[in-house]
């Protein structure tokens, strides 16, 4: 049986168990003024009041033995019952230190839900990281290649790990994440890249299926490997930066312009919604546009089945089924 209570002992966090001896310490030394001087210590609290007081070197003197033995026992109280104290606190000082440095270093676990998760920390990460500190929203920044926390946000936890190992995408909860971005890797050729893409959404969909998962691809031959290892959505960067210099390249004067237009979309959010939110019955485009542009909103598009369709004729009939493309 002691052995048992020991192995239990020192199995506790060194935090507790140095406090559970400073604690027994006061209680014993308590116990002991008590028993020596009942007269200056009538009743147990206030022999623990002393034992504490005085060895937590404050001594506000309120209470104070007048006899040998008392006084023989305050000389063994400073040197057994003070030690600990002060290790005590010294050590919980320390624990918050360290837990301090864990949190800048990417190794505290992250408890919220419903939050947005980043893999890869590069341009696009930071832009995206903006936009959502201003809505307040929790991020969490998964990368290994960080060594320090990189944004001074109470919304925004960093994660320092591989993103296709399971510890580290449970520390960053991604089994109660509302969305997962993954970014390609700037520090890799493109194809290495992409596979580290493929590996990531893999190790992502088998630890949480239902988790949405938008995945930056630089090469084509591995958008369709990113879809089957559960990709929601599909970024080609590449591709749309390919077909910007090559216009530029053709002469066309619209590349300018068109840049300019997305940097003014920065802050804005581009939605898909039911044109039932509108009105109760099937209408046409331009109805809808009348309508959605009184809100202050403007209306870009349509999404009929698979089909994008931007800046329709007016006249253009709505169902039920299809989708408007809304810029707020």
């Amino acid at each position: 049986m002691p052995q048992q209570l020991y192995v239990r002992f020192i199995r506790m966090p060194l935090l507790f168990r140095i406090l559970l001896i400073a604690g027994l310490n006061m209680v014993i030394f308590g116990l002991i003024i008590h028993a020596l001087e009942p007269d200056t210590f009538p009743t147990l609290f206030e022999g623990i009041w002393w034992a504490i007081i005085t060895a937590s070197t404050v001594g506000y003197g309120d209470y104070a033995p007048t006899s040998l033995s008392g006084r023989v026992a305050t000389i063994v109280l400073l040197f057994a019952g003070a030690g600990f104290l002060s290790s005590y606190f010294v050590t919980l000082s320390t624990t918050a230190v360290n837990k301090q440095e864990d949190y800048y270093k990417g190794k505290t676990t992250f408890k919220g839900k419903n939050h947005l998760v980043i893999v890869g920390w590069n341009e696009r990460s930071k832009k995206i990281a903006e936009v959502f500190a201003v809505r307040k929203e929790n991020i969490v920044l998964i990368d290994e290649t960080l060594n320090t926390h990189p944004v001074s946000s109470h919304s925004f936890h960093f994660i320092k790990g591989a993103a296709h190992l399971d510890e580290t995408l449970i520390r960053a909860g991604v089994p109660s994440a509302s969305l997962v971005i993954i970014t390609a890797d700037q520090n890799l050729v493109e194809h290495q890249a992409d596979k580290n893409t493929v590996l990531t959404l893999l190790a992502i969909k088998g630890l949480q299926p239902s988790v949405r998962c938008i995945a930056e691809v630089l090469t084509s031959n591995q958008v369709n490997n990113a879809f089957r290892a559960g990709a929601d959505e599909i970024i080609e960067t590449n591709v749309v930066a390919g077909s910007m210099i090559l216009s530029s390249i053709n002469g066309a004067e619209g590349n300018a312009s068109l840049q300019k237009l997305m940097t003014g979309f920065r802050n804005k959010e581009i939605k898909l919604t039911p044109p039932s939110l509108y009105l109760g019955n099937p209408s046409t485009y331009g109805s809808q546009q009348t309508i959605i542009n009184a809100e202050g909103r403007l209306l870009i598009g349509l999404k009929k089945g698979d089909d994008y369709i931007v800046n329709p004729p007016a006249d253009t009939m709505i169902t039920r089924m299809d989708e408007l493309i809304i810029l707020k």
